[in-house]
């Protein structure tokens, strides 16, 4: 039988494991992107739509680091995958401001305390946005 003390500490031992794999999958890009040539850096960035400066940042902020956007999304009935498919400059873009956003500790907060819906709009970069979204109907859950 499993004590409380032994979940916890499997608890514990997979967020460690899960933010040692994000660490290092971070890492990796923003060393990858560092050892390009200024050319290629440029082209990259053109490609992505993105500045130089932009992409080191988002090469720095890790892989996960929009996940946030998602999750209000989903929290305020708007649904990723419709707007990504429907609109991919414009999802793309709020990542962006997502990836590079300042208030992702509030944003974590709200998410889990459930009253993401009604603050977010207080902080997030991407709120018109979102708002605008929510007025389409296409893009809602069921």
């Amino acid at each position: 039988m499993e004590t409380d003390a032994h979940r916890q500490t499997q608890s514990l031992t997979s967020r460690l494991l899960q933010w040692c794999s994000q660490a290092w999958e971070a890492a990796t890009e923003t060393d990858v992107i560092g050892q390009l040539d200024d050319r290629t850096l440029a082209e990259l960035s053109r490609d992505c739509g993105v500045s130089t400066d932009q992409l080191k940042r988002l090469a720095n902020a890790g892989p996960h680091a929009a996940d946030e956007m998602v999750a209000l999304m989903l929290a305020i009935n708007i649904d990723p995958a419709e707007v990504a498919r429907l609109y991919p400059e414009q999802f793309r873009d709020m990542q962006v401001n997502c990836s590079l956003c300042e208030s992702k500790d509030r944003c974590r907060h709200d998410l889990g305390e459930q009253v993401i819906d009604r603050e977010y709009v207080r902080y997030c970069s991407n709120a018109d946005h979102l708002k605008a979204l929510q007025q389409e109907a296409p893009l809602l859950m069921a």
